[in-house]
């Protein structure tokens, strides 16, 4: 592989680096955000268990897990992507 080839592949994976650490920032977001909806959950008054609003909450707690989830795929994917450029840059 020639230098220019070589030096733009390297960008490209500096690129990757940055969009991990975008996930991950994301990723630690969303706990968090789970986490106070779950605590939400967990304190709701008795009146309120089994009502609509509970319900929704316990929903939004099981989407925000879904897309923690999906952005470890991508991070990890991202990862898969990185070691195929510097393979490629060998």
């Amino acid at each position: 592989m020639n230098k220019a080839r070589r030096k733009e592949l390297m960008n490209l994976r500096a690129r990757i680096e940055e969009l991990q650490s975008e996930i991950s920032y994301i990723q630690e977001t969303l706990c968090s955000l789970r986490d106070e909806e779950q605590e939400y959950v967990d304190n709701m008054p008795e009146n309120l268990q089994g009502s609509e609003r509970m319900e929704k909450a316990e929903e939004a707690v099981s989407n925000l897990e879904e897309a923690y989830t999906a952005l470890e795929s991508m991070y990890d994917e991202a990862g898969e992507v990185a070691d195929s450029i510097d393979a490629a840059c060998e």
